[in-house]
């Protein structure tokens, strides 16, 4: 049974979860990871959802404010062996109903070229390709969604 809780950045469960992250993507990217790694910092991210499929940590998201209306997702990472069961949909989901909440009108996000399942999740759930932004401007690699929720 998946559950998910809303938390922040400092709980153990989405911080551990963060270096399977990170080492999936240093696997994926190498040397090209460290360029993508001074945007991911953990520090004072308010708003953190960790999945637990029958009490075990599979799965976290989390979104901060890019700009005034706009939610930036982050941090988005379903363990391997947990993958094809809906999770990553189910955090999505959450932190978009969070953020509307809070009163943001879309959420915008980055994942990579090789990322080729994070890109099925998230046109599955509604975001459409945009034009980089911010830091990933000019990025070739980098590939950026958004999707309206308010």
């Amino acid at each position: 049974m998946i559950t998910l809780l809303k938390t922040n950045s400092d709980h153990t469960d989405f911080r551990t979860l963060v270096v399977a992250l990170d080492a999936d993507l240093q696997a994926r990217y190498g040397e090209q990871q460290q360029f993508f790694s001074q945007f991911n910092k953990l520090d004072h991210i308010h708003h953190v959802i960790v999945a637990y499929n029958n009490n075990e940590p599979v799965g976290c998201g989390a979104f901060k404010e890019y700009e005034t209306g706009v939610a930036e997702i982050k941090r988005m990472f379903v363990q391997v062996q947990q993958r094809g069961k809906g999770i990553a949909g189910l955090i999505l989901t959450e932190l978009e109903q969070w953020a509307a909440a809070e009163g943001y009108h879309s959420c915008i996000l980055e994942t990579a070229v090789k990322q080729p399942e994070a890109i099925r999740v998230y046109e599955r759930e509604g975001y459409i390709r945009i034009p980089n932004y911010g830091q990933y401007i000019g990025v070739e690699i980098s590939l950026c969604m958004q999707k309206q929720i308010g």
